[in-house]
């Protein structure tokens, strides 16, 4: 796996794990405040998109993870 698929998982993982944490339908609900976390990982992804700066991607190419190419290609 590459940098850019891990990334896109983590942030998928996160922002799906404080909606069940932050939605009062949830049978994990805990409080709302968890919606500020995927507040958080939307801005991220919005600003990586225009600045190119990606905490994460940096620490996973020092841990050694392969750069790829686009995650949205075909094998």
């Amino acid at each position: 796996m590459t940098v850019e698929r891990y990334i896109r998982i983590f942030a998928g993982f996160v922002v799906m794990l404080s909606l069940a944490l932050g939605v009062d339908g949830s049978p994990l609900f805990v409080s709302k405040w968890f919606l500020a976390l995927t507040a958080f990982a939307g801005f991220n992804l919005f600003q990586s998109g225009f600045t190119g700066f990606c905490l994460p991607a940096i620490l996973l190419k020092k841990l050694g993870v392969p750069e790829g190419g686009s995650a949205c290609s075909t094998r």
